[in-house]
C-alpha cells in the first residue's frame, strides 16, 4: 500500500482562515487525512503566497522535515511537532531536500540554498546563485553570518534535488537545470520558463510544465507529457475572493516518484494524480478541495507505516 504525504498553500486566504495544511492520501483506499491545518497571525499578509502555507517535505530516520515560508518544522510520524529552526537568510522557502546527512533549503528569496547539518541541528552551510553574462556564479556564505545575499529573488529558485553527480538546482527564471558539483555551476539542459520541481529521472529530466499546463519527462529522443486535471468551472468554490494573478485552476507544482515508472504530480484545486510513463496513462486522480484557493505544494512519498 503506498501513502502520499502532500503541503498546501491557499493563495488569498484571509486573516483567522486556513492558509494551508499537511495531508496523508492512501492511494489503495483514496482516502485521505488532514494531520495538520496551518493557521497562524505570525506571517506576511502581502503577495501572493508569501508566507502563506506549507512547502517542502522531507524525512530523516523517524523525523518528518516541512518548510514553511522563513522556519523549518520538524514533527514525529504522528505530526507533534518537536522543534523549528530559522535563518535570516531562509526567506519564501520553496523545496527541500535531504542528501546524506544534510538537508538542503531553497531560499527563493535570497536566491540561495541553505544547508542544514542533521545531526548539529542548524544551517551550517549556504550558498548564492547569481547569473552573469558568461553563465551562472556560485558565492558560499554563512547562514549565521552578516555577508550573506540580499532579498531580492531574481532567479525565483524553487527546487533543490542532489544525487552522486551533483546538486541540480532550478528555478522560474534560471532558463534550464542547473547542475553543483561543488566547485563549478553549469547548465545542464533547458526548462521552460515558469517550470517547478525539475530533477533528473531515470535518463532524463522530469518536471512540471506549469505554464503550459503539462508535467513532462524529457529524455534522448523521447519526450512523454501528461495534462493537469481541469474540472468544470461551476464545480469550483471561492473563486469569488480571488483572481487569476492569485490563485488559478490546473497550476501544476508538487511532483514525486513512486518507483521507476510511476510518477505522482500535484495541481490546483489540490489534486494528486499519479501517471504511468511507460504507458503514457493517467491511472488515478484524487481531489482534495475545489477550494480554487488551495495549491498543492510538496509531495513525496511516505515513508512510515500509517
Amino acid at each position: 500500500m503506498t501513502t502520499l504525504v502532500a503541503t498546501s498553500v491557499v493563495r488569498g486566504s484571509r486573516q483567522g482562515e486556513s492558509h494551508g495544511g499537511i495531508y496523508l492520501i492512501d492511494l489503495e483506499r483514496q482516502r485521505v487525512a488532514q494531520p495538520v491545518d496551518w493557521n497562524t497571525a505570525d506571517i506576511d499578509w502581502q503577495g501572493r503566497g508569501w508566507d502563506r502555507g506549507l512547502r517542502g517535505i522531507a524525512f530523516d530516520s523517524d523525523k518528518v522535515y516541512v518548510a514553511a515560508s522563513d522556519e523549518l518544522f520538524v514533527y514525529d510520524p504522528s505530526f507533534e511537532q518537536i522543534a523549528s529552526f530559522r535563518s535570516p537568510y531562509l526567506k519564501h522557502c520553496h523545496e527541500i531536500h535531504r542528501y546524506k546527512r544534510r538537508l538542503y533549503v531553497t531560499s527563493t528569496g535570497h536566491d540561495a540554498i541553505l544547508g542544514f547539518d542533521l545531526d548539529e541541528e542548524r544551517f551550517s552551510w549556504g550558498l548564492h546563485i547569481s547569473k552573469t553574462v558568461d553563465g551562472f556564479q556560485v558565492t558560499p556564505f554563512s547562514p549565521a553570518g552578516t555577508e550573506g545575499p540580499p532579498l531580492r529573488n531574481e532567479l525565483h529558485i524553487n527546487n533543490v534535488f542532489c544525487t552522486s553527480r551533483g546538486m541540480f538546482i532550478s528555478g522560474l527564471r534560471t532558463g534550464g537545470l542547473l547542475r553543483y558539483t561543488g566547485n563549478k555551476i553549469s547548465m545542464v539542459g533547458p526548462l521552460p520558463t515558469g517550470s517547478h520541481n525539475a530533477r533528473p529521472f531515470r535518463d532524463g529530466v522530469l518536471f512540471n510544465d506549469t505554464e503550459s499546463d503539462l508535467v513532462r519527462f524529457v529524455s534522448p529522443g523521447k519526450q512523454r507529457l501528461f495534462r493537469v486535471p481541469r474540472y468544470d468551472e461551476g464545480l469550483l468554490t471561492h473563486i469569488d475572493l480571488d483572481d487569476s494573478r492569485i490563485a488559478r485552476q490546473a497550476f501544476a507544482r508538487g511532483l514525486c516518484a513512486i518507483d521507476d515508472t510511476l510518477i505522482a504530480a500535484g495541481s490546483s484545486p489540490s489534486t494528486i494524480t499519479l501517471h504511468d510513463l511507460d504507458s503514457m496513462k493517467t491511472t488515478l486522480s484524487i481531489n482534495l478541495t475545489m477550494d480554487i484557493r488551495n495549491a498543492i505544494h510538496g509531495l513525496e512519498v511516505w515513508p512510515f507505516d500509517t
